[in-house]
């Protein structure tokens, strides 16, 4: 679809359909363009392969290789969802020694800790800002800020707790009706960036094997992305759990 703008999708009826942001993942059968495709090693679980099409691949990326967390650093990250916990995931890989993960769901820290989160922070329990209490928590903020949610508002937290002089601020969610505004003298005197990942700046040909091979070494934790699996006919199963913050990852299986 994206090179010549046809859709390659239709219903038993023969009526078009769309993709929802180039992606498929709920049909059965698709045509995709060959450069879509990554052949992967066939004794990787299907259920843990699928995770890296995209989710925990961008969020790994996003540590590993857009902001490039380096060892012995902190890292805030804002949304310790799916994506906020590949965040932590890469990070740790990286060797970050402080993790600090920000979300309004309690249940998340336990998730967290297998990842790497080290602290948590329930804004609803702050009586400050998120920011102001990373920034205190740290002595001048954390080296590498995530946001992981897609709100205008927490980007301007993130950045607000990012250290002057080299902080990265690192924006993953999407909130395309919000314009985010920063002042120049502040982005110039202070030292710090920000800036955008897509898809983690993964290279899907080369780095999804090597992400894979890293799992089946037992560096790359994926397993305990996957919360809950169910079959086709469940899908709304699989919706109500993650609007109820229930689940990570809820694999769905075309074959059970």
């Amino acid at each position: 679809m994206p090179r010549d703008g046809t859709s390659r999708l239709s219903n038993p009826e023969g009526e078009v359909l769309y993709h929802f942001i180039n992606v498929s993942s709920f049909s059965e059968y698709a045509v995709v363009d060959i450069a879509h495709i990554t052949k992967i090693d066939p004794s990787v679980p299907p259920n843990k392969a699928c995770l890296l099409s995209c989710g925990v691949a961008t969020g790994v990326g996003a540590a590993c290789k857009t902001a490039k967390v380096e060892a012995g650093s902190t890292v805030a990250i804002f949304g310790i969802g799916a994506i906020g916990l590949a965040v932590a995931e890469g990070a740790r890989l990286c060797g970050a020694t402080r993790i600090i993960g920000v979300d309004l769901n309690p249940d998340k820290f336990e998730i967290g800790k297998k990842f790497g989160v080290t602290d948590f922070i329930n804004p609803s329990e702050c009586n400050n800002k998120p920011s102001e209490v990373i920034n205190k928590m740290t002595d001048g903020g954390a080296d590498y800020c995530f946001e992981c949610v897609g709100l205008g508002s927490l980007v301007q937290e993130a950045y607000a707790c990012c250290r002057k002089g080299w902080g990265k601020t690192v924006i993953l969610g999407v909130d395309p009706k919000t314009q985010l505004t920063f002042g120049s003298f502040d982005i110039l005197h202070s030292g710090k960036s920000i800036m955008g990942s897509f898809y983690g700046n993964l290279k899907p040909k080369s780095d999804i094997p090597l992400l894979l091979q890293r799992y089946m070494n037992k560096e790359l934790n994926l397993d305990d992305f996957v919360t809950h699996e169910v079959g086709l006919e469940d899908i709304n199963k699989a919706f109500d759990l993650l609007l109820q913050g229930k689940s990570v990852r809820c694999v769905i299986w075309m074959d059970k």
